[in-house]
């Protein structure tokens, strides 16, 4: 070897050497990765296309106020089409190649469900989009959610009911997992309120017409008002079979139709139809000091002026989720995942677009079912009754 090769041997052999000694590139330059499965095509599309939106405009609002710790988010999503089968897929693919630090999804109950034993495996913080108390409860210490749970929906209407001296009444709810997880929170709690459930009926995804089921309601003697469980077309087909039969008993439906594309679909059927909704389908009939209403005000012109649609309480979910998942890595100083989880767990008094999130061990929702407004559809648009 001339001297020459042996020089440059030596410089190479001493940049290896500085290199191993200075150990890693700084984490700084590391984007933070936020992995999402999300229902933005199929039947589910009207929950999961607006929450892949509000999920996609906020990563860059925050790219562009600096990141997270100074590191900038990269956002790594997948369609799962509703399917429980592809969410599960797409979560394995989420934690084992993509690596991401924090998982959001799923848009459904069914769609979460497939993936909270992967998240749970692979101890990576997760936070669905999806109603179902079951996602929460019993407590698994990775899984988190944002959505308010059937349960709270169910009492939010019964008590409703109670005010209005009603006793029994007929339940119709959809056989997929959200209607039928919120049928048997309904059965649960209604002794409570002093209502007896004395019809109950079901559909499936597929139907396309209630008629027969609502009949059998009508006819049940001292059926006093009707509360149906359920999301997507079938609620919709549900409130226009009801205003064809004449039923003249106040009907009510849950949180899974909590967004403008109900009224679209059910028309001038849904007149005095009364939901739970969150406070982002009213937001100026909110009072000023409720420290909600600037939250819900910014979001909804935000995604109006940038997706040019209507917003949605779903697409609030995912705002929720996403603020949540950053306060929780600000809070704890880097995206170890336990520390994640255990600043999620320790929120208090975070305001969201859905309710105020506080978090405890026995608790990974954080809300109250004040959290709920309750509204009714008069003149074709949303009125907060209270």
């Amino acid at each position: 070897m001339n001297k020459k090769s042996l020089l440059r041997g030596l410089a190479a052999v001493t940049t290896l050497l500085a290199l191993a000694l200075a150990g890693p590139a700084p984490a700084s330059d590391e984007p933070i990765r936020i992995g999402a499965f999300v229902s933005a095509t199929g039947p589910a599309s009207f929950l999961g296309d607006p929450e892949l939106k509000t999920l996609e405009m906020y990563v860059e609002r925050i790219n562009e106020q600096g990141g997270v710790l100074g590191r900038p988010l990269h956002l790594v999503h997948y369609d799962d089409g509703g399917s429980a089968s592809e969410a599960r897929n797409f979560a394995n693919r989420l934690l084992r190649r993509d690596r991401v630090d924090v998982l959001i999804g799923g848009s459904t109950t069914g769609t979460t469900l497939a993936a909270v034993p992967l998240a749970q495996r692979a101890r990576t913080p997760m936070i669905s989009m999806a109603g179902a108390l079951t996602i929460v409860e019993p407590v698994n210490p990775w899984v988190f959610k944002t959505p308010q749970s059937d349960r709270m929906a169910a009492e939010r209407v019964l008590a409703d009911m109670q005010d209005r001296g009603i006793t029994r009444i007929g339940l119709i709810s959809g056989t997929d997992g959200f209607g039928r997880s919120g049928r048997e929170q309904t059965l649960e709690v209604a002794e409570q309120f002093g209502i007896e459930v004395v019809a109950d009926q079901t559909y499936g995804p597929q139907d396309t017409d209630m008629t027969s089921q609502l009949t059998r309601i009508r006819t049940t003697e001292g059926v006093e008002a009707v509360f149906n469980f359920g999301f997507g077309q079938g609620p919709a087909i549900v409130t226009r079979n009801y205003a064809h039969l004449d039923i003249d008993l106040p009907l009510y439906q849950s949180h899974g139709v909590a967004s403008d594309r109900f009224l679209d679909l059910a028309g001038s059927a849904a007149e005095g139809v009364r939901l739970p909704a969150s406070a982002l389908l009213v937001p100026d009939a909110l009072p000023d000091e409720d420290p909600q209403k600037p939250v819900v005000q910014g979001y909804k012109q935000a995604y109006e002026a940038r997706w040019n649609t209507s917003v949605s309480t779903f697409g609030g979910y995912a705002y929720d989720a996403l603020h949540l998942a950053v306060h929780a890595i600000e809070q704890a100083g880097s995206t170890d995942p336990k520390a994640i989880r255990e600043a999620l767990e320790s929120i208090q008094g975070f305001v969201g677009v859905t309710g105020v999130f506080s978090m405890a061990p026995e608790d990974h929702n954080g809300l109250e079912p004040e959290s709920f407004r309750l509204l009714e559809v008069r003149d074709g648009g949303w009125v907060l009754i209270h």
